[in-house]
């Protein structure tokens, strides 16, 4: 069988820098071909070039590129736009930005058939239902009458692949569509997926950093770096025996490593005691209690030097536990203690000192940062607040800190918006441990970075904690990360604090169901494991 899809020396560019460079590949149809690579690898860049798309400074300068008999990159605006939606179709990373929240979810998902014209709106409402219920969703013949924010985060994903499948188009572009999803439930949406594509026999490009959940889906895998092909291969072939160096290391950083113990000991002083802790969101009833309760009856102690990962699925009750010890949500029953006296629940009321001491790292550094501001004055203001420090001292200290967390000093006169996203995440943590801080909230900070680049940060806040004796409340969904880099772990679940299970006891079972199904959600680095889990899944707690 002939390829439906011919890539011939892509070349992609954006002023004097090539993104792409050169790069051909086929795919048979009915084939899933996974671009792999970290961030800025060119991957997302070389599957939009497959809809004859570049993004906005960037520039399509040089190769072709055919789906079946069509030379994509020929089109006039006109014939592109009849292209993508019916040919191509596209499935982002983020379905709640791409979704209109002021409109019912059916009348988006069947808009590309109307607009296309394949099907007249009452059979395109009907496909979208048989849609529906092919990717397992609740009550598909009626949930297409809810608004995006109705439903979850992996309904709305589910949901952006039928938008994407109405038409039947001959490729579909899957970019990292389960990156921002829980445990739990990517291994819900990566089943739907892989059964719709395997059933229709989709001809597909996966774009994903996460060798582990292409390998449940991917026929071949192609591996990016700095727009070049480095390596590529059948999934099998490149997940047992890696020629590429690249692909050696892409492998290695999957594959998550025990980072060494801080320097909490077993009479360690509690550094932080919370006991009762309820919160929640929406006007107080009576006895104070909001109208949402998201977190209740939590009890947790950390000790000087100490890791704690705390981990659950979305709406569990993880990031609220992290915004009341930081102040930011007052709990509406329960006390917090912090090195051996109360800590007043709301920011407003406690002391600079207070503030000083505990710090916190929040998921996305793009929306943390301020994108007007260079790192430099970034990092000045806590040591300007906390420290009082300017002039010379106040440079040598700037310094200083981006040396520790290893990023050059030139970076200190760029924006945000000039460093990848790894460097971001370091200025993060540097703007934290700024303030010298004995506590900080890390919360979901590798989820949107690449293997490698979120390996590197792990390994730096292990780094960290050893040198200066910084203790962690470490908030994920990932189990593997957390068992990587905690001393202990709290197994959170609808609010409530199921488990605390201590490092030698990680591989010691009998341990709660709920965590036992979160180690089992994790996806494993070889081919079939999703098949496995699939056979097993009767035995899985609900």
């Amino acid at each position: 069988m002939g390829a439906l899809v011919v890539v011939d020396k892509l070349t992609v560019s954006a002023g004097s820098a090539t993104l792409v460079d050169a790069l051909s590949f086929t795919i048979r149809p009915g084939e899933v071909l996974a671009l792999i690579g970290e961030s800025g690898s060119g991957k997302t860049t070389t599957a939009l070039a497959l809809m004859g798309h570049a993004r906005r400074g960037c520039r399509i300068s040089g190769g072709s590129v055919r789906i079946g008999d069509v030379d994509v990159l020929s089109l006039g605006a006109r014939q592109l736009r009849a292209l993508r939606g019916r040919t191509v179709s596209y499935i982002a990373q983020s379905a709640a930005a791409s979704f209109d929240p002021s409109r019912s979810i059916l009348d988006q998902v069947v808009e590309p058939a109307v607009v296309h014209g394949t099907l007249p709106r009452g059979e395109a409402e009907l496909k979208a239902i048989a849609l529906f219920r092919e990717l397992a969703l609740p009550e598909p013949e009626t949930i297409g009458q809810r608004y995006p924010h109705q439903v979850s985060g992996g309904q709305l994903q589910r949901l952006m692949a039928a938008m994407a499948l109405i038409t039947d188009p001959e490729v579909v572009i899957l970019d990292e569509p389960t990156t921002a999803l829980d445990v739990t439930t990517q291994v819900e949406v990566l089943r739907a997926f892989r059964r719709v594509v395997r059933e229709r026999q989709v001809t597909a490009v996966y774009v994903s950093h996460d060798l582990a959940v292409v390998a449940q889906m991917a026929d071949h895998i192609l591996v990016l770096r700095d727009g070049r092909m480095r390596e590529v291969g059948t999934t099998e072939r490149l997940l047992a025996t890696p020629q590429n160096e690249y692909t050696q290391s892409l492998l290695a950083a999957a594959r998550p490593a025990t980072r060494s113990a801080g320097t909490a000991g077993a009479g360690a002083e509690v550094l932080l005691r919370v006991k009762g802790l309820s919160a929640g969101y929406g006007a107080r009833g009576p006895g104070g209690k909001p109208a949402v309760t998201i977190l209740e009856d939590i009890d947790l102690e950390l000790k000087r030097g100490q890791a704690i990962g705390v981990i659950g699925e979305s709406g569990s009750g993880k990031t609220t536990l992290a915004r009341v010890v930081a102040g930011l949500l007052p709990p509406s029953a329960g006390t917090m203690e912090f090195d051996g006296r109360a800590l007043p629940p709301a920011l407003a009321a406690r002391s600079r000192d207070d503030l000083r001491r505990i710090q916190i790292v929040f998921q996305s550094a793009d929306t943390a940062l301020n994108p007007s501001q260079t790192i430099e004055r970034i990092l000045a203001r806590p040591l300007q607040f906390y420290r009082g420090l300017k002039g010379e001292p106040l440079r040598r200290r700037i310094d200083e800190l981006l040396d520790l967390v290893k990023l050059p000093r030139t970076l200190a006169e760029r924006l945000p918006g000039g460093l990848s996203g790894g460097q971001k995440q370091r200025v993060n943590l540097a703007r934290a441990l700024a303030a010298d801080p004995d506590l900080i909230l890390c919360d979901e900070v590798t989820s949107a970075l690449d293997t490698v680049v979120g390996a590197a940060v792990l390994d730096l806040i292990a780094e960290l904690r050893r040198e200066l004796g910084v203790s962690y409340l470490f908030i994920s969904h990932d189990l593997h990360t957390v068992r990587a880099v905690c001393d202990e772990i709290v197994v959170m679940r609808h609010g409530r604090k199921l488990a605390q299970v201590a490092r030698a006891d990680y591989d010691r079972g009998p341990h709660h169901p709920y965590y036992e199904e979160l180690a089992r959600a994790v996806p494993e680095l070889r081919r079939g494991w999703l098949d496995e889990l699939d056979r097993a899944r009767p035995a899985l707690v609900a």
